[in-house]
């Protein structure tokens, strides 16, 4: 059988369109994998060359983060953003606040920090013993958050530290720090000792915030909770320095020591004067001096005086006490004990049983023979000089029986 000829045009022409076919699918697959390689450097390429700081705002949107993270120079695309956000739908995940994006972050890790909501740590803190004012004072003196607050009552804020985020609101933190107040105060409550001479979570919170300002040292806690409870029972009054302080100055500072008609002065905290509880807390107290009140240490001390060691002596009988009292004056120092400055005054003397007064009669003494002018100016000289080192010399007040 013979072949019949073939077109040598048609021929040429077939060649022609595959090659035209071959060069597109090549042209196309040139550009779909010069396209993945830009989406990956888009999300998986290096992003600042520093570390940057990013602060999205409490509704920021995320378009809207898409555009400072592209301004920063984080991201380099706010769109490419936007779409990677919505692909991994995070778009209702990413959280307000402030970020510190490390240098070479891709956006892929960019956007995963913002869902975790990995913000930048601040911190915030209110030492124990600290009035409500003071709290406040402190918050507001904090540039990084925003708003004003109200002075809420005294002892219903524990203090601590709190972590807050770069332009959250004062009021925010402060809610927490009195939920975290009334949560502390709940939990130790159930486990108070039987007994206790009150009965309430706030008469506790008061005789703890008394406990807090009377020593800084943490292992004294139970046991100065121990003098105020044991004076409780046996109907003594506190005779507490920082609760005349309080009612002078509601727990300000006063840069001196309490004069005797401060003392003498009747406030609802000046427990010299009243034969109860303060009317209501005289600063915040923290957690572990609640723990002491609420458990006290099995003691019978109803007294205690500074030691010149920055602690305390105490005692549980009056006679005990004068022992601490004079080993105390031995010491020729006018330590301040006490948070804010204690008492300079007169000290107090030990009282003398009436039947030891009537056996120390004097025997009849011989006249004395009459002194000289120069004797009596040089008398009159020791006498002055030993009121003004008596003035100079600074001593804390020492309790007495109530």
């Amino acid at each position: 059988m013979s072949r019949l000829p073939t077109d040598p045009g048609k021929s040429h022409a077939g060649k022609g369109l595959t090659g035209a076919l071959a060069g597109l699918v090549a042209g196309v697959a040139l550009l779909i994998f010069a396209g993945v390689l830009f989406l990956f450097a888009q999300l998986f390429g290096p992003g600042p060359h520093v570390d940057t700081e990013v602060t999205f705002p409490s509704g920021m949107s995320v378009a809207a983060m898409g555009r400072e993270l592209e301004a920063k120079k984080v991201v380099h695309s706010a769109l490419m953003f936007r779409i990677a956000a919505k692909m991994g739908k995070h778009t209702n995940d990413l959280k307000a606040g402030t970020y510190d994006f490390p240098a070479g972050s891709s956006l892929v890790a960019v956007l995963k920090q913002i869902a975790e909501g990995r913000v930048e740590q601040t911190y915030v803190t209110i030492p124990e013993g600290r009035t409500s004012a003071q709290a406040v004072r402190i918050l507001m003196a904090t540039k990084d958050l925003v708003g004003d607050v109200d002075v809420p009552p005294e002892g219903s804020l524990l203090p601590e530290t709190y972590l807050y985020q770069r332009g959250e609101s004062r009021q925010a933190v402060l809610d927490r720090m009195l939920e975290a107040g009334r949560k502390t105060l709940d939990q130790l409550w159930p486990t108070r000792a039987k007994n206790l001479p009150f009965s309430t979570k706030e008469d506790a919170l008061i005789l703890a915030s008394v406990v807090e300002r009377e020593t800084g040292i943490p292992s004294e806690r139970p046991r100065v909770a121990a003098v105020f409870v044991n004076r409780l029972r046996k109907g003594m009054r506190l005779e507490s320095d920082p609760t005349v302080i309080y009612g002078i100055s509601h727990g300000e500072p006063l840069g001196r020591g309490l004069t005797r008609a401060e003392i003498d002065t009747r406030t609802p905290w000046n427990t010299y004067l009243i034969n109860s509880l303060p009317v209501t807390p005289i600063d915040n107290p923290g957690r572990a001096s609640i723990a002491a009140v609420l458990n006290p240490a099995q003691t019978d001390d109803v007294y205690f005086v500074a030691n010149g060691t920055g602690g305390h002596a105490f005692a549980a009988t009056y006679e005990e006490h004068l022992v601490n009292v004079a080993r105390w004056r031995q010491m020729e120092a006018g330590v301040n004990h006490y948070t804010t400055p204690a008492v300079d005054t007169v000290p107090v003397e030990a009282p003398v049983p009436a039947k030891k007064i009537a056996a120390a009669k004097p025997a009849q003494a011989k006249p004395a023979p009459a002194k000289s002018a120069q004797a009596k100016s040089a008398q009159a000289k020791s006498v002055q000089a030993k009121s003004a080192r008596a003035k100079r010399l600074k001593t804390i007040r020492l309790r007495g029986k109530a």
